[in-house]
This record gives structure tokens, C-alpha cells and sequence, in this order.
């Protein structure tokens, strides 16, 4: 049996709403075969971050090379990598296997507020990662560092989503979820601006929506979607796990990333 494969490069989340397991979790529900490379560990829940250890450079290499050396996959989801040292680690294996369908969610701030990447790191993130990018889908206020522009209405989304794409060659989803009382996300790929309405869904627990649209996305391009109706597909995914009404934890809690599971081992 033939089977798309997809590949995360995150941050673990032990408390499994976001990072590599909200990844693995969409990735097996978006139909892929789902693997990782682990950046880094990070102690935390639905209320914070309370440390973080970093895989070194050296091992990150060995894991890419060990995914890439046996199991290619169709695409590359790059979410939290906290250190330049290991940016630049992961630019340089996804050059030399000549990696595809690269999607880079630029994670700095969690849902919580933490910052989960050192600032030195950042500028590291825009030289080398953009340019070999598929699609980065920054929030509101990454979209905001990444362009140099400040953005308080949807001209300006349009202008910072032209900026970071015509600058990286690359196309750009800037989610609008931290923006002017909407859920509407703007995309920016091939010359072409494309706006995705949606309605804000009544729940607090939004731990990993980042992570879980970057991965749903990275899925649909593994299973051969063009770009904008692989962020669709990813949008509506990603609108029904919060639809869902999971609820567990004190803070912001996780999404319901298995809402349609079903089937004799589920009971």
C-alpha cells in the first residue's frame, strides 16, 4: 500500500496539545504517514512553559538524516526551533535532500504567551529557512516581525503577506486569528491574494492551533493539493476539532484532534 509520508520538525509538548504531537496526532487524521524530528523538549500544559531542553545540532542532523536516508516524505512542517545553531541545521539538511512541500509555521510566542524562541534565532529563521519555504503561515504579530511593518487592518495583512512573499519567494498564509474580531486568514501565493472567511468559534481551548493548521496544510500538499486548496482543506480540519468542545486542562486548552475517529478500537 502506497502511502503519502509527512515530516514535523517541532518542539515536544508534553502535555500533548501542541508541538509534535498535535502534529503527529493531524498529521495520522489528514491521511499521511506521520514522523518527526525533535528540536527540542519543553515542560509544559495548557497554563505555560516551565523550561525547555534543546536537542544539540549534532543529533537534530542525525535524526533528519535518518528520516530522509529511509522514508522520504512528500512534505516538511517546521514549527518551534528555538536557537540559530539548529535552524541552520535544518536549512542545511532540507537543501541537500532537495526536501519539497516545506511549510514553516514561525513559532515565537506560545498560546500562553511564553516565548519559545531566542531572538538571534529569529533572524536566523528569516535567512535561511523563508527562502527554501514552500508557504510560512505566520499569526498577526510574527507576520508583523517578519515584514517590518505594523498591522491593524486587512490592507495591511495584504501588504505584510506581499512583503514576506515577494522578499522569499515564497507564499504566505497570515492568520488572522489575533486580528480585528474575525477568524479570517489572508493568503498571498503566486501574485494572487486569497482571502479564507471564517467565523470565530465560541472556545477558549486553543492550545496548538498553530501547530495542528501548519501540519493539517503540510498533509494536503504531501497528498498531492495545490496550495490553496490544501490551507482550505486544512481551515475546514482544523474548524471541526475546535467545534468539538474538547475541554481538559486550566488554561487554554487542547483541540479534539481525533474528532472523527471512529471505528472498533475506539470504544
Amino acid at each position: 500500500m502506497k502511502m503519502q509520508t509527512a515530516l514535523t520538525i517541532a518542539g515536544s509538548d508534553c502535555s500533548g496539545g501542541a508541538g509534535i504531537q498535535a502534529d503527529l496526532k493531524t498529521m495520522t487524521m489528514n491521511g499521511v504517514y506521520a514522523m518527526s524530528a525533535i528540536t527540542a523538549l519543553t515542560a509544559q500544559n495548557t497554563t505555560g512553559v516551565r523550561a525547555i531542553q534543546e536537542s544539540t545540532p549534532e543529533f537534530l542532523k542525525q535524526q533528519l538524516d535518518a528520516v530522509f536516508e529511509d522514508i522520504f516524505p512528500d512534505a516538511v512542517k517546521i514549527g518551534m526551533v528555538s536557537s540559530s545553531k539548529l535552524i541552520s541545521v535544518i536549512a542545511d539538511r532540507l537543501k541537500y535532500y532537495n526536501a519539497k512541500n516545506i511549510v514553516v509555521d514561525p513559532v515565537m510566542v506560545a498560546t500562553s504567551g511564553s516565548s519559545l524562541i531566542k531572538n538571534e534565532a529569529v533572524k536566523t529563521l528569516i535567512d535561511e529557512l523563508l527562502p527554501i519555504s514552500t508557504l510560512v503561515t505566520p499569526n498577526i504579530p510574527e507576520a508583523r516581525v517578519l515584514s517590518g511593518i505594523e498591522i491593524r487592518s486587512v490592507v495591511d495583512m495584504e501588504k505584510s503577506a506581499k512583503i514576506i512573499g515577494d522578499t522569499y519567494c515564497c507564499s504566505v498564509l497570515i492568520k488572522g486569528g489575533h486580528s480585528i474580531s474575525d477568524a479570517n486568514d489572508l493568503l498571498y501565493s503566486g501574485g494572487e491574494m486569497i482571502c479564507f472567511n471564517g467565523k470565530r468559534i465560541d472556545n477558549p481551548n486553543t492550545h496548538g492551533t498553530g501547530c495542528t493548521l501548519s501540519s493539517a496544510i503540510a498533509s494536503n500538499l504531501a497528498k498531492g493539493h495545490d496550495i490553496k486548496t490544501a490551507v482550505q482543506k486544512a481551515k475546514s480540519y482544523i474548524s471541526a476539532a475546535l467545534s468539538a468542545q474538547l475541554d481538559l486542562g486550566q488554561g487554554s486548552g487542547p483541540m479534539n484532534h481525533a474528532f472523527e475517529l471512529t471505528g472498533q478500537f475506539t470504544k
